[in-house]
């Protein structure tokens, strides 16, 4: 397991994180339960083995299966007997927790409250990075970024971040907390997967130039990418991508895409996961890729995803099959940047 510097902080997370939705699910929990429904015991294995592999950060939020998660995440790391400061802990919060008009968003009243409850359900007195989960339209940035200021000067959060957002509003919060003299979102966490690159188009560059931390959710596309759909494989039946069809993705463009990495895993004797998790490890902007399971064996299986190194003719082919078609202004960009970039060294002729 390798490790990497949190955007410009100078915490260090594994490049694979434990995502845990599938966690804490229940009856009542609505579409949370198709996607997860893990009890007690089967989260500590899994937290457990993550632990083992060398894993030192682990993502929940509020909102999956309203509160349960975080719940079952927090009594795991008491009954494991982790110490709390070899834990890089992450929740989220901006999504609707409740039928009530404040029961959402990013709100300083929503966020001061939300962030009490959070702490109470994991058994901590401080949570590593905190994320607004949405983009709230409704609320002015400024508020948000007052309030996650104060929550870091009271030492109730140390890291913040932020999720699904575009990245100009990325960007102007950024600009807004240099002027305000306040925390700036250090991290961002975003949909990325070898058959949804669309991140690469405007937040990508955002996230180089500002030196932000990538985390990449869903990366098998919702179990799209596992392997047991498309090109070679049947749909199996009763698996998360049947029951939740989330994320969105082109299919015309991804069965090409899982086609080609089944072809590689073929020839290496792994899964299609693993080349799908592989590819997005080469990516030297991804910061941590959140990888979640229901079953040990699946964990451990994207676990192995650290050990396959791509040649550079894999990657050749994975980069075709999955380029993303040309889109304005990228195309003019990179037109007129290709007669300065780089610049090569001309000396000047004496006279």
């Amino acid at each position: 397991m390798k490790y990497k510097q949190l955007g410009r902080t100078g915490l260090y997370v594994s490049e694979l994180c434990l995502g845990t939705m599938t966690m804490g699910g229940n009856a009542d929990a609505g579409m949370w339960t198709a996607i997860g429904a893990l009890g007690q015991d089967e989260a500590n294995q899994l937290i457990a083995r993550a632990l083992a592999a060398g894993i030192n950060f682990i993502d929940t939020a509020d909102i999956y299966s309203f509160g349960h998660s975080e719940r079952v995440v927090g009594q795991a790391l008491r009954d494991i007997g982790v110490p709390r400061n070899e834990i890089v802990l992450a929740t989220k919060t901006a999504g609707v927790m409740g039928p009530k008009p404040n029961d959402q968003g990013a709100s300083r009243g929503h966020i001061m409250d939300s962030v009490q409850r959070s702490l109470e359900r994991l058994q901590v007195d401080h949570i590593d990075l905190y994320q607004i989960h949405a983009s709230d339209p409704v609320t002015p940035i400024e508020e948000t970024l007052r309030a996650l200021d104060d929550l870091t000067r009271q030492g109730l959060v140390r890291y913040v971040g932020v999720s699904n957002w575009r990245a100009g509003k990325i960007g102007k919060a950024l600009g807004l907390s240099a002027a305000l003299h306040a925390t700036r979102f250090e991290t961002l966490q975003a949909f990325y997967s070898i058959a949804g690159r669309d991140v690469e188009r405007e937040l990508v560059p955002l996230v180089i130039e500002e030196r932000m931390g990538l985390l990449v959710w869903s990366p098998l596309a919702g179990g799209l990418l596992s392997g047991k759909f498309g090109p070679g494989a049947p749909t199996e039946e009763g698996s998360r991508r049947s029951n939740f069809d989330f994320p969105p993705v082109d299919l015309d463009r991804a069965w090409p895409c899982v086609a080609e990495m089944r072809a590689i895993a073929d020839a290496r004797g792994v899964s299609v996961a693993r080349i799908a998790l592989a590819w997005l490890l080469t990516k030297p902007h991804v910061t941590s890729v959140i990888i979640g399971a229901k079953r040990v064996e699946q964990l451990e299986d994207n676990l192995g995803a650290v050990d396959v190194v791509l040649t550079e003719e894999e990657l050749a082919r994975l980069e075709a099959v999955s380029a993303l078609p040309p889109y304005y202004p990228g195309w003019m960009i990179d037109h007129q940047d290709a007669s300065r970039l780089p610049l090569p060294f001309r000396p000047v002729a004496s006279n």
